[in-house]
Parts: structure tokens; C-alpha cells; sequence
């Protein structure tokens, strides 16, 4: 049987901001970046801190790794519909944060930023989508790439290493199969539980260290409180927008049934009053001239030249 494990987002809040616990967040962000990344400090921005007026401040963690590249770290449970902007912007706001007034451009720091999203985002049916900025000719889709001299500037042959990378985790998504080491990840990440003699960087030391049965009383108090919190967020999401949405499509269709049934009553009648207009007409053809027999029935000239062909 599994041990009840600390989710992940409580642990990046609590504690994997500690240098001891850096090995864990380093698997983390191994395995998803296909490269060994070592945490050199958790750095601290505008975006940490509570403040009411700023547009994003929900940021998780956010760290500098051993080639200078900042990190951002953020787990999403509410639905939100600009969400993509919402990233961009933190991405460009750390950009700014770390270029000092004096630099030039080639010190704009490069961004990854790393979203853990518990809610249906977007309509892939992929769990892991990686998004990156290229250029491409529109004449012959070749791919621009940099020079020799830009190469050594920016210490890389690719322009898509300059510009912010983004990696949206669709935890819903994911079947809970692993069937490597990045999946054994997220199968932690949606189900709080690591499988024995895990392979994947960083889930050794994670499972001992989130261990449930292993915090102080007070935290794990917290830690509880925290957890119905989500729980009562999402069943607020569930009875306001999901319930919601029901009830509005329910009032729709109805409102478009009652719609119907006047509009049919109405083309009935008036139907029904042109039917009698225009036996009215024929009645009338042999005694009176079209113009006369336009003002008795309210038909139009051409409606009652076309009885006459008729008869």
C-alpha cells in the first residue's frame, strides 16, 4: 500500500524552497528538460510577493539554474480562460526584472516557465505540450537560424533558445500509465504517490521527504486545511460555472421551444388571413380592376395578376 504523500504544489510553497531539498526540484526539472539542471537559489521577485494591485502574483517558485536561465514554476487549479496571457506576461515581467538599466539586449535573460494545469485548458489530447518562438520564410519555410558571430554572442545555434520556452502540464490528461521516467513524475504530480524503486530523477529522495505520516502536527493541521480548501474551490467552480452552464443551455432550449411555438402560431394566422385575401380576390377579378382589388384585400398588384393567369 502507498504512503500518502504531500502534493506537490504544498511542497514547492513549504518545502523544497530549502537548499537541502533542491535535488528533488532538480529531478523534477531534469526529466521534463531532457538535460541535468542544477538549482543555483530560489530567487524572489515582485511576482512572490502579495501584492493587491499586481496582475500576477501567483507565481509558485521561481529559480536560476547553473546556465543563468530563470525557472518559473506555477500550478494552476482554477479555470481561466486567458491563461496563455497570463504566462506571457509573467515571462516578460521576469525578463524586465533581470535586465539591469545599463545592459545591452544579449543580456535579456532566457525564461522557461513551467505550468501544472488541474484543469481543462485548450483541446489537444496531449498531457505535455512544449511551445517555442521560430522564424520561418514565407516564400520557401526555410528556418532561420543565427549566424557565426551571433552564435557566440548568445552561446547558442538556435533562435529558439533565445526567446521565453513554455511547457503546459495537463494533469487530467495523463492516463496514469508511466511509461518512463518523466511520466513516473507525473503520475506524482496528478496522484500523490510515488511507486517503489522509482527511476526517474528526484522521486527517491521525493518520496521520503514528502512523506505524509513524516510532518510536524501543526503542518500536517495546515496541510489538511489547505487540501479541503481546493476541494471547496473546485466544488464552487462545479455549482457556479458548471451547473451554471447546464442551467443556462436548459433555459435556452426552452426559451427556443416557446420561441418556436409563437412564431409558428404567428405564421399560421398570417397564412391563414393571406389564404382568405386572396379567395377574396378571385371573387372579386371579374367585377373590379386590379388596383381596386389591391385596396380591398391587401395584396399586392403582381399577387393578384398571377390569379388572373390562373384563372
Amino acid at each position: 500500500m502507498q504512503r500518502k504523500l504531500i502534493s506537490f504544489d504544498w511542497a514547492i510553497k513549504r518545502i523544497l524552497r530549502s537548499k537541502a531539498n533542491f535535488e528533488i526540484l532538480e529531478g523534477f526539472l531534469s526529466e521534463l528538460l531532457f538535460e541535468d539542471i542544477a538549482i543555483l537559489e530560489i530567487l524572489e521577485s515582485e511576482s512572490n510577493k502579495d501584492i493587491k494591485d499586481d496582475k500576477f502574483n501567483r507565481l509558485d517558485i521561481k529559480v536560476r539554474n547553473q546556465k543563468e536561465e530563470i525557472i518559473l514554476i506555477e500550478i494552476q487549479y482554477d479555470r481561466e480562460m486567458d491563461y496563455l496571457q497570463r504566462i506571457l506576461y509573467a515571462s516578460s515581467k521576469a525578463i524586465v526584472e533581470h535586465l539591469k538599466e545599463s545592459e545591452s539586449y544579449s543580456k535579456v535573460t532566457k525564461i522557461i516557465s513551467i505550468s501544472i494545469l488541474y484543469f481543462d485548458f485548450g483541446d489537444g489530447d496531449d498531457y505535455i505540450y512544449k511551445g517555442t518562438t521560430s522564424f520561418t520564410g514565407l516564400h520557401n519555410n526555410s528556418l532561420l537560424t543565427l549566424n557565426a558571430d551571433q552564435q557566440l554572442l548568445y552561446n547558442t545555434s538556435k533562435v529558439e533558445k533565445i526567446f521565453p520556452e513554455f511547457y503546459l502540464i495537463k494533469i487530467k490528461n495523463f492516463n496514469d500509465n508511466a511509461k518512463d521516467t518523466l511520466d513516473e513524475w507525473v503520475n506524482f504530480l496528478k496522484n500523490e504517490e510515488i511507486l517503489d524503486n522509482p527511476k526517474a530523477k528526484g522521486l527517491k529522495k521525493a518520496k521520503e521527504t514528502l512523506d505524509y505520516l513524516k510532518m510536524p502536527n501543526q503542518e500536517r493541521v495546515d496541510y489538511n486545511q489547505y487540501q479541503q480548501s481546493l476541494h471547496n474551490q473546485a466544488s464552487a467552480y462545479e455549482s457556479t460555472y458548471v451547473i451554471g452552464k447546464i442551467k443556462g443551455h436548459k433555459e435556452g432550449i426552452e426559451k427556443g421551444i416557446e420561441q418556436g411555438i409563437e412564431q409558428g402560431i404567428e405564421q399560421g394566422i398570417e397564412q391563414g388571413e393571406n389564404k382568405k385575401s386572396l379567395q377574396i380576390a378571385r371573387n372579386l377579378l371579374d367585377i373590379l380592376d386590379n388596383k381596386t382589388i389591391s385596396l380591398k384585400t391587401g395584396l399586392n398588384v403582381e399577387e393578384i395578376e398571377n390569379l388572373r393567369k390562373e384563372s
